[in-house]
């Protein structure tokens, strides 16, 4: 099977199932931002340094490869053939985003500042995953306006975004990097008003 297939050369692509749209549809801008979040998930397993932590990264890229199978097929929840066979998020898979969200804050101090994307080049990854998750949480609730979605995808990437944040928070912890902090106010105050 080769790469290139010239089937997209006029601007349109095949969903499944074989229906034409062009490659501006909101759907195909659905999983595009999930294809890229998985895309950051992988470049941010390269840095981490932890075998714990590495070991979930596939599972996640895996589910989210799951979400991107079924926002590229129609109808999925209409059409029992398709329903049966696209494999679809669940909500064990948001259970287990938050039991690794209660397993690792155990390792961490609370919260009493807000936090800056930074330390680590892992946790700066994560971040970077973080907000790339959000955008595509925002581009899927667009298009759940007007197209029927089942309503885990959107409780996944919720979850998912939490827990890449207290991935980066890990990731710095373990390193014994401090967290980048917002210091809002104080910065005015030290800095004098421009």
């Amino acid at each position: 099977m080769k790469v290139y297939t010239r089937g997209g050369d006029d601007g349109q692509t095949s969903l499944f199932g074989g229906k034409r749209v062009s490659k501006d549809d909101a759907r195909i801008w659905a999983y595009g931002e999930v294809d890229e979040l998985s895309s950051a998930i992988g470049l941010a397993a390269v840095e981490l340094e932890h075998a714990d932590l590495l070991a979930w990264m596939p599972r996640i890229q895996s589910t989210l490869f799951d979400i991107g199978s079924e926002l590229a097929t129609p109808d999925v929840d209409s059409d029992a053939r398709r329903r049966d066979t696209i494999p679809r998020v669940r909500e064990a898979d948001v259970l287990q985003c938050e039991a690794w969200i209660d397993l690792l804050d155990q390792e961490l101090p609370p919260l009493t500042h807000f936090v800056l994307p930074g330390g680590t080049r892992a946790a700066a990854a994560l971040h970077l995953a973080r907000t790339i998750c959000r955008r595509a949480e925002r581009r899927i609730v667009e298009l759940s306006r007007g197209t029927p979605l089942a309503p885990t995808i959107v409780h996944y990437l919720n979850r998912l975004s939490d827990l890449l944040f207290v991935l980066a928070r890990v990731a710095n912890a373990r390193a014994g990097v401090a967290e980048p902090q917002w210091i809002g106010h104080e910065r005015a105050r030290d800095h004098g008003s421009a």
